[in-house]
C-alpha cells in the first residue's frame, strides 16, 4: 500500500537524519495563531501524550508540566521560528580598516533535532572577512542562537547561519563550522555516546584552501583566562 510505503520513506529520512530543504519547512499559515493560542493548543496535546503514557497528572510534580512544555516550545527552544525574534544585526563602517579574518569561536549551541525532537548540543565557529562593514560580536552569537532555536538538521543550520551573515555584511566571505552531539544518536537508536557531527559551510574567499586553513588554525587556538 502507498501509505505503508510513505511511512517507510519517512522513517528512512528521520532515522538517517536527512534534511530535505535549505529553508526550515514552514506552512503558509504558520503565524495565523498568536503565541498564547499556540501555547493553549500545545498544552492540551502534551497533556494527552502524558495521559496516554499512563502518567497521573493530578500529581503535584506533573500537574504543571503540560503548560511548562508548551511555553518552552513556543517561547524558548522553538522561538527561532518566529521572525519577530530575529536579531537586529546592525553593521558599522570598518573605519579602522581591519582587513583580516574575524573569528568568533566556541559559540555555545543548543538546538533540537527535527526528526525526534531531541537536543543537539555543541559549538559553532563563525568567521568573516570585512569588505567595508563589520557587525557587533554579540550579534554573531545571536544569529547562531536564533537559527538554532527551531527544529533543525545540522547541515541546514550551518547554511542558514552563513546565509544570514552574508546578507547582513554584504559579502560572500563568511564561514561556519559546527561540532555537535545529537541525543537522537547518543541516547537512542545506536546509542553511541562518543560520536559528534561536524558540518561546515564556506563562502567566497573561504573556498580558497589557504584561507580555510587559517580559519581552522584559529579554531584550534587555546583560550584561557
Amino acid at each position: 500500500m502507498k501509505f505503508d510505503k510513505d511511512l517507510e520513506d519517512f522513517d528512512y529520512i528521520g532515522d538517517n537524519h536527512i534534511g530535505t530543504s535549505e529553508d526550515t519547512p514552514m506552512r503558509s499559515d504558520a503565524f495565523k495563531l498568536t503565541n498564547e493560542e499556540k501555547i493553549d493548543i500545545i498544552k492540551d496535546d502534551v497533556r494527552h501524550i502524558m495521559e496516554t503514557l499512563g502518567l497521573d497528572l493530578t500529581d503535584d510534580s506533573l500537574r504543571g508540566t503540560p503548560n511548562r512544555v508548551a511555553k518552552m516550545f513556543v517561547k524558548e527552544i522553538f522561538g527561532g521560528l518566529d521572525p519577530n525574534n530575529k536579531p537586529k544585526a546592525s553593521t558599522f563602517d570598518n573605519k579602522y580598516k581591519y582587513g583580516e579574518m574575524l573569528v568568533e569561536k566556541n559559540i555555545t549551541l543548543y538546538s533540537t533535532c527535527e526528526h525526534h525532537l531531541l537536543p543537539i548540543v555543541g559549538r559553532a565557529h563563525v568567521a568573516y572577512i570585512s569588505n567595508g562593514t563589520v557587525v557587533g560580536l554579540s550579534k554573531m552569537n545571536r544569529i547562531v542562537d536564533y537559527y538554532a532555536k527551531r527544529p533543525q538538521v545540522q547541515e541546514r543550520l550551518t547554511i542558514q547561519i552563513v546565509r544570514e551573515l552574508q546578507e547582513v555584511l554584504g559579502t560572500k566571505d563568511v564561514a561556519c563550522i559546527i561540532d555537535a552531539k545529537h541525543l537522537c544518536v547518543n541516547s537512542r537508536g545506536i546509542k553511541d555516546i562518543e560520536s559528534s557531527t561536524v558540518t561546515s559551510e564556506f563562502g567566497g574567499k573561504f573556498k580558497d584552501m589557504a584561507t580555510r586553513r587559517e580559519f581552522l588554525d584559529y579554531i584550534k587556538l587555546e583560550t584561557t583566562f
